[in-house]
């Protein structure tokens, strides 16, 4: 054992035993002490310092430390740290940790020793930050003393303090260049405590583990990739592993299965639509000529198409070298990719970004894509000028009138167990009830090219040749016309193009056959020639079938002619159509032909979203100016409904104010006569100390019996005929916004606008009219118990007078007079504000009722403007936001087009196939 061995498990003291080992050490240290004692210069620190290990061994902790603090000699260092061990265990952290601290040394185990000491003292003492300053300092010291490093990681694991922890693992990797170290860093990694850091953070040590074993640099790139793939810093990460493996020694002759298959998933995310050109064209260029260079077996073919394909639409952007690389590797090498299966999801890939960025739903093209990849259907189109048979064809070779009428849109006849009819249109797929409805959308005109009728149900001669025919609407004359017909041709397997007998390959069935051969010169056409019944003489329908089939073949060598007639023998007729089938309806190669096709409605779809972007804008800047346009119309009708309220509102009051009037004008007129005739009740022999009070009843039943009587029917029936009169003003009001709802409603061009009034105001009017006229109580009313001084004197002289009988003429006369000359306003004001008192509230409601029967017009008109300035706004920021940011809808397209030329490289052109433009 060596020296320092037994200076840190403190067994120093062993090499005084020697052989007294069955002695109890402590003895056997005594007596040497006292043998060294005995000596003219004695050397006793080294015995003490032997005798302090025993006893802390023993837990004599103060013991030890009373002898290792009188050593002197080379041992005072580690006595120091001993005596400092020796505290620790006592619990007295403090003073242990100040002697620790003050031991100076140039010992690198002593020094690392207390290092240690101190990183375990600092983490009891809860003092963190210290304790990893002071383990970082002792690996710098001394990284390679036994377990340092094993303690450090161990300890920042523990506290998953993952930045020292990687740190560690990185430094140690490339100090050590040890392949534990990577194998650690790279769980690191796969734990996900790795993506902060920068991804130039372990350039270094990549470098130096691609030199020191190939396999693992792989999975240690891999874990890296994985962990930024979602982080902010994954083309930062691009970036430098690209740089990085494009200045390393890879070739193909290592096998980089799984690198190559991250550079390929790698590219695919990158142009499936999410980023910007201008963002990827700093790296793609690298990623690609790397992936050439990494690619296995199973990826070559792909890396190489991927670098044509991008170097087709950004010449220059990749090296002269990787290109030829790329061509020559292209044409030399087999794959066994599913193509089919790539290009499908390059075709969901674009219709799911389609969809996101609400280009539509697209579901026309989906549908043609999805016959494509029925293997076991041919698709025969059948199609010719409009009256040339078709429909007599496919009714008597289907066996059912399918179609009464002429085809107005494109329709599908395919084999099912049961029958289900669907249409499709690019915004929707509908579901037809039955036969009948399907009839009436053969009955349409508006529209039909639009959709594509589906129309399966049990048949058995579609199932015994496992064909789908698809019946097309007669072609015309002109070529706009028949291209909206043909437009999906390139669905079809083989052609059939009917014609009449009678007039068999016109000029116009000549320019039609023309646009076809333009539109898709890899589809056979063959001819039907109909209506043969309808020629006089076997041999004139002999010489007309052979004139025409050698004009056919002068324009097209390979077609077949067929001579057709329903009126023919029908069991021979069907067997030779099964016959001419057959033989027209099986295309070799047709899995290839197929692809070609899906790639060509690939292409027709780009091109038709980029075509979409533009209508787009055109549409928003068409809906800006319409929804500008209506914003001020509608604010016009607002402003004009909210002046006819108004206007309405002061002649409705006017009216009803005139009522009142007339009716106050009568009781003003009217009730000062009905009392002043009172006088009439009062005689020479009346009791005049009780007149007042009698004439006082009686003028109040005159009044009550007048206004109930008389007035009160008399303002019901003023009411009611000004309810008439404000019904009509009301009526030509409703009238008046009904026209302007119409008006915006076919600028809507739909029901948006009901401008229906609240007639109910009217039903409220008429009952309270009614319960407020119904009846009238006049609360007695003091017209002749007033205090005024004249109706005092009178009351104060027939109490003292009357009953005096040679007075009675003079209080008579008296009393006469008042009565006929009083004036009786303050009585009539009284009676007045009685009478009309109930019909105070309902006057002060009139304009708050004449609001409510305008409220649903003027509310849905105000909507109509909040929604036309959404309108305005919503279309102007999505307008501005996609002349702001153009690569937004092209640069995902642009992309789309990278991939698909990827898969003509590898598919069309690799096998020597025509591509569909």
């Amino acid at each position: 054992m060596t020296i320092d061995k037994q200076l840190i498990e403190k067994t120093y003291y062993q090499m005084f035993i020697n052989e007294h080992e069955n002695i109890h050490p402590i003895r056997v240290l005594g007596d040497v002490f006292q043998e060294e004692a005995q000596k003219d210069l004695p050397d006793l620190s080294a015995i003490r310092f032997a005798q302090g290990e025993v006893y802390f061994h023993h837990k004599d902790y103060e013991s030890a430390i009373f002898k290792w603090e009188n050593i002197i000699n080379d041992l005072e260092p580690w006595a120091k740290k001993n005596t400092a061990d020796a505290y620790y265990e006592l619990g007295l952290l403090s003073t242990a940790e100040d002697i620790y601290c003050a031991i100076q040394t140039d010992d690198p185990t002593l020094a690392t020793e207390v290092a240690l000491q101190l990183f375990s003292l600092y983490i009891e003492r809860g003092k963190l930050e210290a304790a990893v300053s002071t383990i970082k300092r002792t690996i710098v010291a001394n990284p390679d003393y036994p377990n340092v490093t094993e303690i450090a990681r161990t300890y920042f694991e523990s506290q998953q303090d993952w930045n020292n922890a990687i740190e560690l693992a990185v430094n140690e990797a490339k100090r050590t260049e040890s392949l534990e170290w990577f194998n650690i860093l790279n769980t690191y990694v796969e734990k996900g405590v790795t993506k902060s850091h920068a991804p130039s953070y372990f350039l270094q040590a990549l470098i130096l583990l691609f030199n020191l074993d190939k396999k693992m640099f792989e999975m240690l790139v891999t874990s890296l990739w994985n962990s930024y793939q979602t982080e902010e810093s994954y083309f930062s990460w691009l970036s430098e592993i690209n740089h990085l493996v494009l200045n390393l020694e890879v070739n193909r002759d290592n096998t980089w299965h799984v690198l190559s298959t991250f550079h390929k998933e790698t590219f695919f995310g990158l142009i499936e639509g999410r980023y910007y050109i201008k963002m990827l064209q700093g790296f793609i260029p690298d990623l690609l000529t790397n992936w050439l260079r990494l690619a296995d077996d199973e990826n070559i073919v792909l890396a190489s198409a991927a670098v044509l394909s991008w170097n087709e639409l950004f010449p220059a952007s990749l090296s002269l070298s990787i290109v030829s690389e790329a061509e020559e590797l292209i044409g030399l090498t087999e794959t066994e990719m599913d193509e089919l299966d790539e290009c499908l999801a390059l075709f969901d890939t674009i219709m799911k970004w389609a969809q996101d960025h609400d280009m539509g739903e697209n579901y026309r093209v989906k549908w043609l894509v999805h016959q494509l990849v029925d293997f076991d259907t041919q698709h025969v189109l059948i199609t010719g000028l409009s009256g040339s048979g078709k429909s007599t064809f496919v009714n008597t070779v289907l066996g059912e009138d399918l179609q009464d009428s002429p085809t107005s849109s494109v329709v599908m006849f395919k084999d099912a167990d049961d029958q289900e009819i669907t249409e499709i249109t690019d915004r929707e797929i509908t579901s037809l009830s039955g036969f009948s409805e399907f009839q009436e959308r053969m009955d349409r005109r508006r529209n039909a090219l639009e959709s594509i009728i589906e129309f399966k149900s049990p048949n058995s001669f579609l199932q015994e040749n496992r064909v789908a025919f698809i019946d097309t609407p007669g072609l015309k004359g002109n070529h706009h016309d028949r291209y909206e017909v043909l437009r999906n041709l390139h669905v079809a397997d083989t052609i059939l193009f009917v014609l009449d007998a009678n007039a068999p390959f016109t000029d116009k069935e000549q320019a039609a056959l023309q646009q076809i051969q333009e539109l898709a010169p890899d589809i056979p056409v063959h001819f039907l020639l109909c209506k043969m019944d309808t020629i006089t003489g076997e041999q004139e329908a002999i010489r007309i079938y052979d004139e025409t089939r050698s004009k056919i073949h002068a324009y097209l060598p390979d077609a077949r002619v067929f001579a057709f007639s329903s009126q023919y023998e029908q069991g021979q007729q069907q067997k030779e159509v099964n016959e001419f089938l057959q033989s027209v309806s099986r295309p070799r190669n047709i899995e290839d032909k197929r692809l070609a096709k899906l790639l060509y409605f690939i292409r027709t779809t780009i091109a038709s979203l980029l075509q979409k972007r533009i209508d787009v804008e055109n549409q928003l800047v068409e809906s800006i100016r319409w929804n500008e346009e209506m914003l001020m119309k509608l604010t016009g009708a607002v402003n004009q409904l909210k002046d006819t309220e108004v206007q309405k509102t002061k002649t409705i009051k006017k009216s009803y104010r005139a009522i009142k009037d007339e009716i106050e004008k009568d009781l003003t007129d009217h009730l000062p006569e009905m009392l002043q005739s009172c006088s009439a009740l009062i005689k020479e022999d009346s009791n005049f100390s009780k007149i007042h009070l009698e004439l006082n009843d009686e003028m109040n039943n005159r009044l009550q019996a007048y206004l109930e009587q008389t007035v009160m029917p008399k303002f019901y029936r003023s009411l009611q005929e000004w309810i008439e009169a404000c019904k009509e003003e009301f009526n030509q009001s409703q009238e008046f916004l009904y026209e302007m709802g119409e008006g915006f409603n076919q600028m809507y061009g739909e029901e948006c606008l009901k401008l229906d009034c609240d007639f109910k105001v009217l039903e409220d009017w008429h009952r309270d009219t009614d319960r407020m006229t119904n009846r009238f109580q006049l609360e007695t009313v003091n017209i002749l118990l007033r205090r005024t001084p004249s109706q005092f004197l009178l009351k104060s002289a027939g109490k003292l007078f009357g009953a005096i009988s040679q007075n009675k003429a003079i209080l008579f006369n008296k009393y006469k007079s008042f009565v006929e000359n009083e004036d009786y306003s303050e009585a009539m004001a009284e009676v007045s504000k009685q009478f009309f008192q109930p019909f105070e509230l309902f006057e002060k409601s009139l304009e708050r009722d004449i609001a409510l029967f305008f409220k649903n017009p003027l509310n849905l008109l105000n909507h109509s403007v909040e929604e036309a300035r959404t309108g305005i706004q919503t279309n102007q920021d999505m307008l501005t936001k996609m002349n702001t940011n153009p690569e937004m809808f092209r640069d995902p397209l642009t992309l789309f087009e990278v991939r698909l030329r990827q898969f003509e490289w590898m598919t069309v052109a690799g096998k020597g196939m025509q591509t569909i433009y």
